[in-house]
């Protein structure tokens, strides 16, 4: 497989747009994007565990239940959660898309991000999506348009894709992402969405979604806060003509490869573009007694705030990885665990059997003062390993999180 260039529009058959309607008061800001295929496609969703969730994830839900879609229409500035008439209006937003498209309603999928608990109005919504729909267009911009419509606090749009072959087809998936604050394990406040011109059964695809995303976007944190609007959805709409892909045969083991990488490479840009984040933090676990402790613990210490503050200020403070691994819930041994730092400055054994080794704190602040810092694991007890994403805590996350709402 390799990497190419399209984003949400790499896939064939998929268009999209990104524009400003009125429901961001800043003027300048994109904030409704549109993603369409050109016929129906088999569609698959996660969503939050957050048992307060927003209107859209209703909507979700029931127009996702055939397992078919053709679009979906995001939203930045409001979450469309806890607010009255949320999921009429949500409803009412499917209506307009429908009848742009000349689709059925129930083959939209809405989403929204932004301030929780404050109400919309349908008025934006009228405006922008006849404009967005004017706009589709399978280009790489329109892509980077309908990506950038989405952020929030993000500070750059995320995007992906890879190409690749199945039953002798080349196939396509493109991604689009969103996230930066709210973001913890149990998906992370984040809507992200995947086109790929595969063919799938809907039962096939959601199969092929449930395995990849417990290894990885359940496995990011920035600020310890799940949000009520996490949503993935993927859309694959068949038109790389390949033989109907069928779990448990080699097609589906590349396609689960390919949906993996996405969704890695995506895990770290929604994890280094962290609100007030400075460092992407990467913690790769090995030698584990089993999948579930590879995780939790790799999840322990990309979640332990004084570990973060630690990287923020390049202190090679290895004791509170130890803290976090022994606080984290399961049944294991730690006396054989080891720990190095590494970057693209070099790397740092930092702990052996649950003790000190000797290093050098000089070339251990050289290490951590890169932008990428790797924490890894060896547990020493098994055969499992994971990953997990976080960032560092730095002082602007406070003052992003402070005035939010202003």
């Amino acid at each position: 497989m390799k990497e190419i260039q399209g984003g949400i529009c790499a896939a064939k058959g998929y268009k999209a747009a990104g524009v400003h309607c009125g429901i961001r008061k800043n003027h300048f800001k994109a904030d409704l994007a549109l993603v369409t295929s050109e016929v129906r496609a088999a569609g698959a969703a996660c969503y939050t565990t957050n048992k307060v969730y927003g209107a859209p994830i209703v909507i979700d839900r029931k127009h996702l239940a055939d397992g078919y879609a053709q679009a979906i229409v995001v939203n930045s500035g409001n979450a469309n959660t806890c607010a009255p008439g949320g999921e009429q209006l949500a409803l009412d937003v499917c209506g307009l898309v429908a009848k742009e498209l000349g689709i059925p309603a129930e083959d939209v999928l809405p989403s929204s991000t932004g301030v929780i608990g404050q109400a919309m109005s349908l008025e934006p919504f009228a405006a922008g999506v006849p404009m967005a729909a004017a706009q589709l267009d399978h280009s790489p911009e329109a892509a980077h348009a309908a990506a950038t419509a989405i952020m929030t606090t993000d500070t750059h749009a995320k995007e992906y894709a890879l190409e690749f072959t199945l039953g002798g087809k080349t196939c396509r998936l493109g991604a689009m992402a969103k996230g930066s604050g709210m973001i913890h394990p149990n998906m992370a406040t984040m809507l992200l969405f995947m086109t790929t011109d595969a063919a799938m059964a809907p039962a096939v695809l959601q199969q092929a979604l449930s395995q990849v995303v417990p290894a990885t976007f359940n496995q990011i944190s920035v600020d310890g806060d799940t949000s009520t609007n996490d949503t993935v959805i993927l859309l694959a709409n068949g038109l790389a003509e390949n033989q109907p892909v069928e779990a448990g045969t080699p097609d589906y083991d590349t396609f689960v490869a390919a949906l993996t990488t996405v969704a890695e490479h995506l895990c770290r840009e929604l994890a280094g573009d962290g609100e007030g984040a400075t460092k992407l933090l990467e913690c790769q676990v090995v030698n584990a007694p089993s999948l579930e402790v590879a995780r939790a613990v790799s999840r322990s210490v990309i979640c332990s705030s004084l570990f973060k503050a630690a990287m923020f200020g390049a202190d090679a403070n290895w004791g509170r990885i130890l803290c976090a691994i022994g606080y984290t819930p399961g049944d294991f041994d730690i006396s054989k665990i080891k720990v190095w730092l590494s970057s693209a400055a070099g790397e740092v054994y930092v702990c052996e059997n649950a003790r000190h080794h000797e290093y050098s704190e000089e070339e251990a602040a050289k290490v951590l003062a890169e932008k990428e810092i790797t924490i890894l694991i060896d547990m020493g007890s098994g055969s499992q390993s994971a990953k997990a994403w976080g960032c560092d805590l730095t002082y602007d996350y406070v003052k992003i999180n402070g005035d939010y709402r202003t």
